[in-house]
């Protein structure tokens, strides 16, 4: 494997009973990149980011995190070894504060305990704006809040590589910006980011590759836009009319 690869995927294949969702899927993720992932619903993308994060047990294939399989490896320990994700809708502790949801995070994804958990937590709190929030409940944060907690979260597990999927849904123009922007600065600190995003302008943004899923197979990777003018992904994805 390159040793520029740091989270790879080969030949992974994905049975829910009778129904295949993914078919001998190769991804590889290489240091400090930002890889787009896009697709039409029912691509597979999100069953994807479950069998690299562990949440998903793969049907046949194998997933390398740094060099070394780790397909025995549940979601807890990926997330100890630092392959964190966020989900399509925000999933916070609701009767607790902001401040709480990130620590549960730091303490039990990445085992952090005493100073050096607050600590995390304060700059995942800062990194994301939601400092001055953090005694408020997360029941009362609007859909905006509720994402930039949920990366909060996943940025207080010390991620070396970090899931997105779909953080842009539901958004306004003004709200996407905002969070396109925190996004595009963890890339510029190095970050290894996999972003699924059906909002392709804000995508395009940050992301320096891109993967179109179909069916669940890769159906073309590469530079983003030389991907988007593949006439196999104009068809697939946008319905055969150019975006």
């Amino acid at each position: 494997m390159d040793q520029d690869t740091l989270l790879a995927g080969r030949g992974l294949a994905k049975h829910f009973g009778p129904l295949q969702v993914l078919h001998g899927v190769h991804i590889a993720v290489r240091r400090g990149e930002a890889l787009g992932v896009v697709g039409p619903n029912g691509a597979g993308k999100t069953t994807l980011f479950g069998v690299l994060a562990g949440t998903l047990p793969a049907s046949a294939g194998q997933v390398h995190f740094d060099g070394q399989a780790i397909d025995h490896w549940d979601a807890a320990r990926r997330c100890r070894a630092g392959l964190a994700r966020t989900h399509q809708v925000p999933r916070p502790f609701l009767g607790m504060t902001v401040q709480d949801n990130v620590l549960v995070a730091a303490q039990h994804g990445a085992g952090l305990r005493g100073a050096e958990a607050d600590a995390a937590v304060r700059q995942a709190l800062g990194r994301c704006g939601l400092a001055a929030l953090a005694a408020r409940p997360a029941a009362s944060l609007g859909l905006l809040d509720r994402k930039r907690l949920e990366l909060a979260r996943a940025l207080a597990t010390q991620p070396r590589v970090l899931l997105l999927d779909e953080i842009g849904g539901g958004l306004t123009e003004a709200e996407l910006l905002q969070l396109v922007g925190l996004v595009g600065s963890l890339r510029d600190e190095g970050l290894t980011l996999v972003w699924i995003e059906h909002v392709l302008h804000a995508l395009l943004k940050v992301v320096t590759r891109l993967v179109c899923m179909d069916a669940g197979s890769v159906l073309a990777e590469g530079a983003p836009q030389a991907v988007m003018a593949d006439p196999r992904v104009v068809q697939a994805y946008l319905g055969g009319a150019a975006a």
